[in-house]
């Protein structure tokens, strides 16, 4: 098998841009859960709790598969757990056809379950792998690049998961087959995808570092508050995405109909797009504490907008804020991992695990917006308290702990 390999081991570039393909990916997956929420919403006639654990179940896989994934990863290599990850989002992307068939709700979040669980695997190998595809130093630039990918597929992919799943129906049977045409064809390319790592050469990463072996990895301050902060910034960010469709649809906002609200889900991530190519730029100049700090200073004032506004600011305040979470997912989990050497396999497995506030959060959220006494519009509040740790995590929370150096074996 080793002879019809092709061999890229040797081209950092060719290997950061085929594993930037994976960003572009699981950042697809993820944003057709926005559309899902509405349109589960109606299949099932579920209160916002129930509707929320289509998130509980998606990143609820962060939680439980992500260390055991940076186990298995260590074991059999980079190369090998992208291709696992790829192969369980295949199948988790099938089960949408049975479950459509069945018009089964549990169906539908196991197989949101899988995908999540194979995206996981991508983001243990991918999120490290790119940080040494480079320069230490410009370790956060790549890795906001690379997100911007993520982005990308989140801002286009709700669009085309709007047309082909929301929108009027005759029967229920027709409503659930929407899915289907979809989540089909993200089985089809993530099996391509899988195909063409099974074909290539990866380079392999060599590690040097003064790390003792029985070291316990989260006694790194940076990584513990780093946990929290990731945790607190998925939870913000999915919740504000969650409920995008839904908020927008209220009589007091912008009082849109499911399928022309769903239109402006691109705005969200689409500041996603743009924020993290301007923060891999700025992230050349500017600390990456600093910027964000300056982000997480902006979300709060974007959502305390939100919060005390209606209409069509309220509106255009909770959808500007994909812009300055842009850079906070990787910003974090690069400050978070300095310092770790040999261990930034086990600490991304660690931080990954973090976007299990995902799953816990919107079903907060969506708690607060089933309480009388407060409300969709007041559960913002929820998110906006997240904001605060995350810059507190930015002024105070990252402290480098040892030197390290990658380098590359080719």
């Amino acid at each position: 098998m080793k002879s019809v390999k092709i061999n890229i081991s040797n081209n950092k570039k060719t290997a950061f841009a085929l594993v930037t393909i994976l960003f572009l990916l699981w950042g697809s997956i993820v944003s057709l859960n926005d559309i899902l929420i509405p349109h589960f919403k109606n299949l099932f006639e579920m209160n916002y709790t129930e509707t929320m654990l289509v998130q509980f179940s998606f990143f609820g896989a962060y939680f439980l598969v992500s260390f055991p994934a940076s186990l298995i990863v260590e074991r059999i290599g980079y190369q090998k757990g992208i291709v696992v990850g790829l192969l369980i989002i295949f199948l988790g992307s099938l089960l949408f056809i049975p479950a459509s068939w069945l018009i089964s709700y549990p169906l539908f979040l196991f197989g949101l379950f899988m995908m999540a669980a194979g995206s996981v695997f991508l983001q243990v190998v991918a999120t490290p792998y790119i940080s040494i595809l480079g320069p230490t130093e410009t370790a956060s630039s790549r890795l906001n690049f690379a997100e911007g990918l993520t982005a990308l597929g989140a801002t286009f992919v709700p669009l085309i998961g709007a047309f082909l799943i929301l929108g009027s129906y005759n029967s229920l049977q027709e409503q659930a087959a929407k899915v289907q045409l979809p989540y089909g064809v993200i089985a089809v390319i993530a099996f391509l995808i899988a195909v063409v790592f099974v074909l290539v050469q990866l380079p392999t990463a060599k590690i040097k570092n003064n790390i003792s072996e029985k070291f316990n990895v989260l006694k790194f301050r940076q990584l513990r508050l780093g946990v929290i902060a990731l945790a607190l910034y998925v939870g913000a960010e999915v919740s504000v995405a969650s409920f995008i469709v839904i908020f927008l649809s209220e009589p007091n906002i912008a009082n849109l109909s499911y399928k022309t609200a769903a239109q402006y889900i691109p705005f969200y991530w689409g500041g996603l797009l743009i924020g993290r190519f301007i923060g891999s730029a700025i992230l050349q100049k500017v600390h990456t504490q600093t910027v964000l700090a300056w982000a997480a200073v902006a979300a709060l004032v974007l959502i305390a907008i939100t919060i005390f506004t209606s209409g069509y600011i309220a509106m255009w305040s909770i959808l500007a804020v994909g812009l300055f979470n842009s850079i906070m997912w990787p910003n974090i989990f690069s400050l978070a991992i300095d310092g770790l050497g040999e261990y930034r396999i086990k600490a991304s497995g660690i931080l990954i695990m973090a976007a299990v506030g995902g799953a816990i959060f919107p079903v907060m959220q969506g708690i607060l917006a089933d309480t009388s006494f407060i409300g969709l519009h007041l559960s913002y509040v929820l998110p906006f308290s997240c904001y605060i740790f995350i810059l507190y995590y930015a002024l105070n929370g990252f402290k480098p702990v040892v030197n390290y150096s990658f380098e590359l074996k080719t």
